[in-house]
Formats: structure tokens, C-alpha cells, sequence
């Protein structure tokens, strides 16, 4: 099964699922409101125990790891289309994301609705991954 994963495809992956993240929470698209909904300010960020760069190393290093799992289901569960490519998705989205991330919200009373942000971001990177592991076997 390791030698049927495609690691450039992988890489990719990725690469393109935290492009979507960076994008995401940039101004451009809803830097502002996911901003308003943790509670962050421009001073705040900068206060962080975690410096940028290292912060973004970690994720996308977390990145990489969920890429490799997802390639490896797209392998043993032979996807080969889109739609099967969604649904895989949409079932890991489903199964391991929003399951865990809903924890904060039920035991450390975050927001609901920076959660409903969180996951639909999620949800969004992990279909780009699927998407391309599925195209680029």
C-alpha cells in the first residue's frame, strides 16, 4: 500500500489544501470574521506564545500528514472519480474532523460559530485534497 501512494500527489495536496487555508483566513476572503470570532486582534496575534513561522511549520506539517491519509483511503478504497473523491471527503470531514474539533465547544465553551467557521474550512481543504490525490494517482 506505501508504494501505491503517489508522494508528489501528496505534496501537492497539501501545498493546495493550505494555500486554501491561508486564503481563507487572509483578508481577502474572512480574515476579519474568523478574526471577530476567536477573539484576536492585530495586537493579540502578535502576542502569541507561538511565532508565525513556527505556527505555520506545525500546520503544515499536520497538513502533509492528513494528505498522506487521505491518498492512502483514496488507494485501498480505489476513488477514481470526483464524485467518489467528494464523498471520501465529505466521510473524513465527517468521521474525524468535525467530530474532534467539536470538543472545545461542548467542554471549554468555545463558539459555536467560530466552530461552524473551523469546520466549513475544513471541510473545503479536505475535498481540495481529495480531489487532487484522486486526479494525480
Amino acid at each position: 500500500m506505501w508504494a501505491d501512494v503517489n508522494f508528489f500527489a501528496v505534496i501537492g495536496a497539501a501545498i493546495a489544501s493550505f494555500a486554501v487555508g491561508a486564503l481563507w483566513h487572509s483578508p481577502m476572503l474572512f480574515g476579519k470574521q474568523w478574526m471577530a470570532l476567536a477573539g484576536f486582534t492585530p495586537e493579540s496575534m502578535r502576542l502569541m506564545p507561538m511565532g508565525p513561522k513556527k505556527a505555520m511549520t506545525l500546520g503544515f506539517l499536520s497538513t502533509l500528514i492528513m494528505s498522506y491519509v487521505i491518498a492512502y483511503f483514496v488507494v485501498a478504497l480505489i476513488v477514481i472519480t470526483i464524485p467518489e473523491a467528494l464523498a471520501l471527503g465529505f466521510w473524513v470531514w465527517l468521521g474525524f474532523i468535525a467530530t474532534t474539533l467539536v470538543n472545545p465547544v461542548l467542554w471549554q465553551g468555545e463558539s459555536a460559530k467560530l466552530y461552524a467557521f473551523d469546520i466549513t474550512y475544513q471541510l473545503v481543504g479536505v475535498w481540495v485534497m481529495a480531489i487532487i490525490l484522486t486526479l494525480w494517482q
